[in-house]
């Protein structure tokens, strides 16, 4: 399927690896001009050359950490046309809830949900003007079934949802549309490299730790295993194409049916 992306300007907020990584990919292979971002500038030249060779697609870099204000403003003076946003931006940490500071609350905060809101509220004159653009929020499943072993990360995701969609409401009418993706438990770098240390340390394989994790921590999903970052992706791309112009507004899952829910 053509999914009408070539030419698109795309902006993928923490793409140098895992879920972010994935969607540049698949944009970049859809013909979108992509914006790859990272913090470290050697990453992102990684990426952005894996890329091109992989698809002959114009992908581009910036390197900077968009959950300042600084970099945001900085990225949104080198490329003023971003047609296509998609907030990927995040961080994650499993912590008891009583030996979470303030500190902690914030930095989630400021990344997780406030680089997005930055990066819509900067692109978005532009998007009016064209009258067509796409903003997707990448959340999660932990937004509406929010982890006791990670509180304050479940509270960004739900969030985003809030931030999605009381953005699609405000260009109601227009060519914009704004949605949020739900990944479940995903095997993106992060994820697979702690998990990896957490089966190691119980003695166990990859495999054992994950069959008991979607035992007894994620019971309610229906795939039974971790997805992958690709199958996030799929689902963004078309929400990220022109095909997709009817769907704004929703919370999107590509959760494994994890939450445990008809709607």
């Amino acid at each position: 399927m053509d999914l009408n992306l070539t030419g698109k300007l795309a902006l993928v907020s923490g793409s140098t690896a895992g879920i972010g990584q994935a969607i540049a990919s698949t944009l970049a292979h859809e013909g979108a001009r992509v914006i790859v971002n990272g913090r470290s500038q050697s990453s992102v030249d990684d990426v952005v050359a894996q890329l091109k060779a992989e698809t002959g697609s114009d992908v581009l870099g910036f390197a900077g950490d968009l959950s300042t204000a600084a970099s945001a403003e900085e990225l949104a003076r080198r490329y003023p046309g971003v047609e296509i946003l998609v907030n990927n931006l995040g961080i994650f940490e499993p912590k008891p809830f009583e030996e979470i500071p303030d500190a902690d609350w914030q930095r989630f905060f400021d990344v997780n949900v406030l680089s997005g809101v930055r990066l819509a509220r900067l692109f978005l004159p532009a998007m009016r003007q064209a009258n067509w653009g796409r903003i997707i929020f990448i959340s999660s499943e932990s937004g509406v079934q929010i982890p006791a072993e990670m509180i304050h990360y479940g509270m960004t995701k739900t969030a985003q949802l809030a931030v999605s969609r009381g953005l699609a409401e405000s260009v109601a009418g227009t060519g914009i549309t704004v949605n949020s993706v739900l990944p479940g438990p995903t095997k993106s770098r992060g994820v697979g490299e702690f998990v990896e240390t957490l089966a190691k340390a119980d003695g166990k394989s990859f495999e054992a730790f994950e069959k008991e994790f979607f035992e007894k921590v994620r019971p309610t999903s229906l795939i039974k295993r971790f997805g992958t970052p690709q199958e996030v992706a799929s689902l963004v791309a078309y929400i990220a194409s022109p095909l997709s112009s009817a769907t704004t507004g929703a919370a999107l899952r590509a959760d494994g049916g994890v939450i445990k829910s008809a709607f």
